[in-house]
């Protein structure tokens, strides 16, 4: 997933758990501002407390002493604002938001407040809202340049790439140089895998704003996606020479060294990892996929079951432990190895297509099914889920259903003799004989050398020759009965 850079002025947090700066046009200095009039000392005393204590990364304590702050005196808008900004920080976002309605309570047309609201807004998925706030903002104040720059990054999760660009080409008339309007558009050219200009954004971001928080990451990522190995590994190096504690990208780079087979390197990036946070669960399950690799299994079924002791809820280790489990033909284990994955927040489709192929190995085609509906929900264009659904269902009998699905991977684009075969099967089990020939024409078509599909082919010629037979029997009798009669 794309980081995601929100324009207002405040450091908010990534989907990776980097914070990242944010540029603003506001006409604030800091980012708390103080009444120097207010009345109340102690409560402006501690406003001015919890601006240092922010600065510290102390917000638990500075929202404390804000909240205090506004049970002395709670007709304070900046002050609504700033704990707003507060728990943002803390990644408290529905509360931010609760914040941000009070101090528009009290100041309607705060455009710095109005933005933050829409920031938070597209960080719950609430478009909808996010976008009505940025219209508000935008007839409030139409040069107000971060009202279209972050909704940049609304329109991309929405999917809606045409309009995220339309928001680029508005906020570039008001502010040409700005670094984070070509970094959002980058992470919508990322998203649609148009990598080459997505790495023209982002070199663009990194032109405007050479210190820009993980801007080698991503050009990295985007050459990684886009098979340039070596131009990724020298965006790697480069943002790591800046950033060496960057956990986030340290993993990611490891994950890079682990694909193009360099072990050693990228155990010495996971081992960095838990040198900088011990209880890394991800660093440490990798060095367990390490350990597999180098066919060490029982230090990988260690590493495996030390990640499940430190993060319960991540994702991977038990699909391992059930593929270790298999292997030694141990399938009750394996199977509820793996029921326990699937119930996981699982976001790689080819580890749910492996798994179901596993269930269905152990005889489980419901629990196979399960694994391969996950994967087209998230993509309902993968012709490869379809077929495998359709043979789930196959070994449950249901026929019918099956043809359903291989229709819709053939549909898809999936060109495999084994599938049409598969799907002139079925057919016949439907007694569906002239669909069923039309589907082993075509798998002979892609793959006339098949024993199976030979076999298959002569039983369907069988039927039809059979069939043709009886009604032409049927039809001597019938004109039969008519002479006698």
């Amino acid at each position: 997933m794309p980081i995601l850079i929100m324009h207002t002025d405040v450091c908010f947090p990534v989907p990776t758990g980097r914070e990242v700066p944010a540029k603003t046009n506001s006409a604030r200095s800091e980012m708390f501002e103080y009444m120097d009039s207010n009345p109340w000392g102690s409560a402006e005393e501690m406003a001015r407390n919890a601006f240092e204590l922010y600065e510290e990364g102390k917000h638990a304590l500075a929202l404390q002493q804000l909240e205090q702050a506004l049970d002395i005196n709670p007709e304070n808008a900046s002050w609504f604002f700033n704990a707003g900004l507060t728990l943002d920080a803390m990644n408290r976002f529905k509360s931010a938001i609760a914040a941000y309605e009070q101090a528009l309570e009290l100041n309607p047309e705060d455009l710095e407040t109005l933005n933050c609201l829409a920031v938070d807004y597209t960080r719950l998925g609430q478009y909808d809202l996010a976008l009505a706030t940025f219209q508000r903002i935008e007839q409030i104040d139409a040069s107000f340049e971060p009202c279209y720059c972050n909704r940049i990054i609304t329109y991309t999760e929405m999917d809606q790439h045409d309009l995220a660009e339309q928001m680029f080409y508005i906020a570039q008339q008001l502010d040409p140089d700005c670094a984070i309007c070509f970094y959002n558009i980058g992470n919508s050219l990322f998203s649609r895998q148009e990598y080459k200009k997505a790495i023209w954004c982002w070199e663009k971001t990194a032109e405007l704003e050479p210190t820009h928080p993980q801007i080698n990451y991503r050009i990295a990522q985007a050459y990684w996606a886009s098979s340039n190995k070596h131009l990724a590994r020298v965006h790697f190096l480069q943002e790591l020479r800046m950033n060496p504690g960057d956990v986030d990208v340290i993993l990611e780079f490891g994950l890079f060294l682990l694909e193009n087979g360099d072990l050693d390197a990228a155990k010495e990036k996971f081992n960095r990892i838990l040198e900088i946070n011990p209880q890394s669960a991800r660093a440490i399950f990798y060095l367990g996929e390490i350990a597999s690799k180098q066919e060490d299994m029982t230090n990988a079924t260690r590493m495996f079951r030390r990640a499940m002791k430190i993060n319960p809820r991540v994702p991977g280790p038990r699909y391992r432990l059930a593929k270790i489990a298999l292997a030694r033909g141990d399938t009750d284990r394996a199977a509820n190895l793996l029921l326990a994955e699937l119930d996981l927040e699982i976001e790689e489709p080819h580890v749910l297509m492996a798994m179901g192929a596993m269930l269905l190995q152990m005889g489980r085609p419901s629990d196979a099914t399960d694994c391969y509906l996950k994967v087209v929900d998230m993509d309902d264009k993968n012709g490869e889920a379809f077929y495998q659904l359709g043979l789930a269902l196959a070994v449950k009998g249901d026929h019918e259903g099956s043809t359903h699905f291989f229709e819709y991977a053939i549909k898809l684009g999936n060109e495999n003799a084994n599938l049409y075969a598969d799907a002139a099967f079925c057919c016949v089990k439907c007694d569906q004989i002239g669909r069923a020939a039309q589907f082993i024409h075509k798998a002979r078509e892609l793959d006339k050398d098949c024993a199976r599909i030979k076999k298959l082919h002569r039983a369907i010629k069988c039927i039809r020759t059979t069939q043709n037979l009886q009604k032409s029997f049927s039809s001597v009798l019938n004109k039969f009965a008519l002479v006698k009669g």
